[in-house]
């Protein structure tokens, strides 16, 4: 089993910048690749942001592309999404996840690949 929690959510202005942090936690050893994935009200689960074990590897939805940056830390077994130009519609409840199986490119930008789950935290940001 991983546990993972979250944390660094908060609320913000449009512009402006959060920093999340995952921390992960029980058998790290067997993830594959890291996620966060995130929630608005009345919407389905949608991925953000994925980094592959070694971190030599990204993945973004289009909509955060260029604003957010995923990034991880094996030696704190902590996992980063830096958020930058903050817009309204980036609020939600963001997740962090976590995946053991054989993972490409394709596989980790889908919700259902993962296999563990943090409890979210809110991002909300003003207009």
């Amino acid at each position: 089993q991983v546990q993972l929690v979250e944390s660094g959510g908060g609320l913000v202005q449009a512009g402006g910048s959060l920093r999340l942090s995952c921390a992960a936690s029980g058998r790290t050893v067997s993830t594959s690749a890291m996620g966060w994935c995130r929630q608005a009200p009345g919407k389905e689960r949608e991925f953000v942001a994925a980094i592959s074990r070694s971190g030599g590897f990204t993945a973004y939805s289009d909509s955060v592309k260029g604003r957010f940056t995923i990034s991880r830390d094996n030696s704190q077994n902590t996992t980063y999404l830096q958020m930058n130009s903050l817009k309204p519609e980036d609020t939600a409840v963001y997740y962090c996840a976590a995946g053991g199986k054989v993972a490409d490119a394709g596989l980790i930008r889908r919700t259902g690949w993962y296999d563990y789950w943090g409890q979210g935290t809110q991002v909300t940001v003003s207009s």
